[in-house]
């Protein structure tokens, strides 16, 4: 594990660490510029409230194909009713606050701070950072944000204040992109997997992503 100078934007090549947990680096800051250079890497952060930085490439990695996408009836049938309507990078920043909001079984506090939320809205005004989001009655009922590398799109978190929002809007997402080749959901969560997400070696994902952000 390698630890950052906050002057210096570096980081170590991934494919060259073999770390069973897949911490990487410690320290840095949360610049705009280390984010999109540590993204394109496959490195992303991930930190307990009030601690160092902590930056993470972990294998095996979690993926969504979106031609393995899974649709069940019940979603299909919520889809067809209109039940929700749909937009993109409309609500960035609430999009955000409300990620950084939500609640989370089994954790204290959220990696979602003020500083990164500063950081991802100066790349989304550079058009890198991307949200997409639910409403309801004109209210924001739910959404996700992330970073678009190429044809892959870096998902960082999701929120849904009415059931089935934040599944609604992945769904729909994947729908209006034929161009996204691969979703990079970083680590297991059952409601990604019942999508149809899983798990490819870390070896898999950064030769795909290398050869979109080669191409970018």
């Amino acid at each position: 594990m390698i630890l950052l100078d906050p002057f210096d934007i570096y980081f170590p090549d991934p494919l060259l660490l073999d770390s069973d947990s897949g911490l990487v680096a410690m320290g840095g800051d949360l610049s705009p510029q280390r984010l999109w250079f540590a993204y394109c890497l496959g490195i992303f952060p991930w930190s307990n409230p009030d601690e160092e930085l902590l930056w993470w490439c972990p294998d095996p990695r979690f993926v969504l194909f979106p031609e393995k996408l899974k649709v069940s009836k019940s979603m299909k049938k919520i889809l067809r009713d209109n039940i929700f309507t749909f937009t993109e990078n409309n609500a960035f920043r609430q999009v955000m606050d409300a990620c950084k909001n939500a609640s989370r079984k089994a954790q204290d506090g959220t990696w979602i701070t003020d500083e990164l939320i500063d950081s991802f809205e100066i790349l989304h005004q550079h058009g890198h950072a991307k949200s997409f989001e639910v409403w309801q009655n004109k209210e924001l009922v739910g959404g996700f944000y992330g970073l678009k590398i190429g044809n892959i799109f870096c998902g960082e978190s999701m929120f849904a204040h009415v059931s089935n929002a934040s599944k609604a809007a992945f769904i729909h997402f994947v729908e209006v992109h034929p161009e996204i080749k691969l979703i990079d959901c970083q680590i297991h969560s059952p409601h990604l997997e019942s999508l149809g997400a899983e798990m490819i070696s870390k070896k898999e994902f950064l030769q795909q992503l290398k050869s979109q952000v080669n191409e970018y």
